[in-house]
């Protein structure tokens, strides 16, 4: 790998977290539809996972009539994020190793997440991330979801590093995608909540298989 910059995503990719969305569904479908089995359709749960969380809301709110109101949603969803991110969620495999790993090579890093600041900031101090990153940027700040670009190139200029030699470690197939589009060379993130694995496979310039770690990076790194 040729890298001297690089993007990761947060959920999925840096933290074992995909699990929060079952522990949304089933207390949205308990409290609101009476369904505790409830999930939204495969293509509704894939945006939500990439939009701004607002907009994800509005989605819910809109289409499944879940909630008084978008904003009310908002807010009890944050308040499970706070909860989530403050005493169950764990580093994925190999991160830590990798991080480092970045970190003694001088690579500059950044974080593009659709999640909030203020909770990314939770996750960063948690675990003591605060010195890999150059900037943690998020999709609430710059209004759009990762269904376009714009969130991986603020990160990219706050790295003003090469493009050709910026990858993006992505598991989600449509930030992925669009990460692609944009000119990036990619990582794709194997984890059991992700759609379309195979594509994420397909469409990677590297990939982390099921089973793998990020860690198996860390002697390429080290060759740099």
């Amino acid at each position: 790998m040729k890298i001297s910059g690089a993007i990761f995503d947060m959920d999925g990719t840096l933290i074992d977290s995909l699990s929060f969305w079952d522990m949304v569904w089933e207390r949205f479908g308990n409290k609101y539809l009476g369904d505790g089995n409830f999930r939204p359709s495969r293509e509704d749960e894939k945006a939500v996972r990439t939009l701004e969380m607002k907009k994800a809301m509005e989605l819910l709110h809109d289409k499944y009539g879940i909630g008084e109101d978008a904003q009310k949603l908002l807010d009890e969803v944050n308040q499970m994020i706070v909860d989530f991110y403050s005493g169950v969620v764990e580093l994925k495999d190999g991160v830590a190793d990798l991080l480092e790993a970045c970190y003694k090579k001088g690579i500059r890093m950044c974080v593009a997440s659709a999640t909030d600041l203020r909770f990314l900031k939770i996750v960063i101090a948690r675990f003591s991330l605060e010195k890999y990153f150059v900037k943690i940027v998020s999709c609430s700040d710059i209004g759009r979801g990762k269904e376009h670009p714009d969130v991986f190139l603020a990160a990219h200029e706050c790295l003003g590093t090469p493009k050709e030699s910026t990858w993006i470690f992505e598991d989600s197939i449509v930030a992925l995608q669009t990460a692609t589009a944009a000119g990036f060379n990619t990582v794709g993130i194997y984890d059991k909540y992700t759609f379309d694995v195979e594509k994420v496979k397909e469409i990677s310039t590297v990939y982390i298989d099921r089973g793998e770690s990020v860690a198996r990076l860390v002697g390429e790194i080290e060759k740099i």
